[in-house]
């Protein structure tokens, strides 16, 4: 291959592997009770509460180093973290995107200043991000964007909208993709990366009701917000190289694959029932099964480029890419399943469950990037771009 690496199979070591017993009994009396469909929002599911659990238990900023209140750990320890979490269907929406990629991105681009007030506060789940980068009329075409930063005195004044901005409405700070000098037909010149506090004057979010009910998409106005001068984070002018590596952390791990787990796990345990059980069930369960397995597999493959420091772009979005399909096909499979039995045998709380997937799932294929952008980045790391 050319741009795009082999990936060998990787295994997840002993060490990390020995953190999901502890896990999974937290888990299971923390959040198995509660009804399926509410869990199916899993990392869409807002709780300050139960992330600063988390935090208490040592659980967030995993990767982090231990001077700045992170647990020294590999990628492998977060991933057992999450895949455990996405299973269980924990809501883990409120610090996901913190100790996801903001944390990370902060200890490489940061100055020492910006890690040692911004680092704890996201291990301790304090600190809650959001990740400012599609804009209208731009969506995924990130070299397109027009939001500009302008330097005034020794401050950055801000101005522009961004949009599919994820829990931006439960977010304490935003890390934005934006334009600090030339103008969109530059493309990936010019563009730089800033922290914002959500709550400076001129700053307006509103939430976007989805299919489902659910708010977790938002547009974010600027209009002549202030800006500190340490609010960029990096080096200015080459916001495009940071973001690129950045989404490397976004689009490979389990929760491109698990985010119908829940309704997997629900359907699976009906189809073990006198009543549920079918031919035909059995071999769909088997298809499924297919699936999941290699694709885990290539998420712990890219975790292990991760944890020796690489930044493999183009293998995570083949994960992202292929984890989605994977995610939007659950939902569509158990519904052509339990559409050809009588209503009245399917237990309500899977029914729930499936409706909240069905409405939610098209979003699968737009949040962290489109599914044309990333295989356009997928025929570029095979030199057929």
């Amino acid at each position: 291959m050319t741009g795009l690496a082999s990936l060998d199979l990787a295994a997840i070591p002993d060490e990390d592997e020995a953190l999901r017993p502890a896990v999974r009994a937290f888990l299971e009396e923390a959040v198995c009770s509660r009804p399926a469909d509410r869990r199916a929002r899993s990392w869409s599911g807002y709780d300050p509460a139960f992330s600063r659990e988390l935090a208490r238990r040592g659980w967030l900023g995993l990767t982090l180093p231990p001077e700045y209140g992170g647990g020294g750990r590999s990628s492998f320890a977060r991933f057992v973290i999450a895949e455990e979490m996405l299973n269980a269907g924990a809501p883990v929406g409120s610090h996901w995107i913190a100790d996801r990629q903001s944390g990370p991105l902060i200890l490489k681009y940061g100055t020492e200043d910006q890690k040692r007030f911004y680092l704890p506060r996201i291990c301790r789940g304090e600190a809650f991000f959001c990740i400012g980068m599609s804009e209208p009329n731009a969506g995924s075409d990130l070299a397109s964007i027009a939001t500009r930063a302008e330097r005034e005195g020794d401050q950055w004044v801000l101005n522009g909208q961004k949009i599919w901005t994820t829990n931006a409405h439960g977010s304490h700070f935003m890390i934005a993709l934006v334009r600090t000098s030339g103008s969109t037909s530059d493309r990936q010149k010019g563009l730089s990366q800033v922290i914002i506090d959500l709550s400076l004057p001129g700053v307006t979010v509103r939430p976007i009701e989805d299919l489902s009910g659910d708010s977790h998409f938002c547009e974010v106005f600027f209009e002549n917000v202030r800006l500190r001068p340490d609010a960029l984070i990096g080096t200015e002018g080459q916001g495009w190289e940071q973001v690129t590596a950045e989404l490397a952390f976004e689009r490979s791990g389990p929760e491109r694959i698990y985010s119908s787990m829940v309704l997997l796990d629900e359907w699976l345990a009906f189809v073990r029932t006198k009543m549920g059980g079918s031919p035909a069930s059995t071999r769909l369960a088997g298809r499924l099964a297919a699936h999941l397995a290699p694709l885990r597999a290539l998420s712990i493959a890219v975790t292990e480029k991760l944890s020796r420091g690489e930044s493999p772009v183009v293998e995570a979005a083949l994960v992202k890419d292929l984890g989605t399909s994977f995610e939007q096909m659950v939902p569509a499979v158990i519904a052509d399943d339990l559409g050809s039995r009588a209503p009245e045998l399917v237990p309500m709380e899977l029914w729930q469950t499936l409706a909240y997937a069905t409405q939610s799932s098209p979003s699968y294929s737009l949040r962290g990037g489109t599914r044309e952008i990333l295989r356009g980045m997928i025929a570029r790391g095979l030199g057929l771009r």
